[in-house]
């Protein structure tokens, strides 16, 4: 079983910027990042394979988000700037443990582990 502990949400004015971090306690095959806002489903944001460090993205998060690992590949980050009052959500680190699923997919079922969720609040 693998633990996510996220941390780094917070309340920001439309404009700023925000980084998330999601630490991991063991091996994953893919991390990703989702976001919610109640009434609504969960969508995915980016995603990141841990081996190669390819990454993904929707189209709302191009150029504006930047997911990352660090060296040991037991932390991924999720830099946010530019935020905007829609990017208002509570953000949730997800991983995969194998190649099961697709990483691109962003297809929530296929993750086996999530965090505890962080709130991102963008005013404007």
């Amino acid at each position: 079983q693998v633990q996510l502990v996220e941390s780094g949400g917070g309340s920001v004015q439309a404009g700023g910027s925000l980084r998330l971090s999601c630490a991991a306690s063991g091996y994953t095959y893919c991390m990703g990042w989702f976001r919610q806002v109640p009434g609504k489903e969960r969508e995915g944001v980016a995603g990141i394979l841990r081996r190669s460090g390819r990454t993904y993205y929707v189209d709302s998060a191009k150029d504006r988000f930047t997911i990352s690992q660090d060296g040991t590949q037991n932390t991924v980050y999720l830099q946010m700037n530019s935020l905007k009052p829609e990017d208002t959500a509570t953000y949730y680190c997800a991983a995969m443990r194998n190649s099961d699923g697709y990483c691109a997919r962003f297809r929530s079922s296929e993750y086996q582990y999530w965090g505890q969720g962080t709130q991102v609040t963008v005013s404007s």
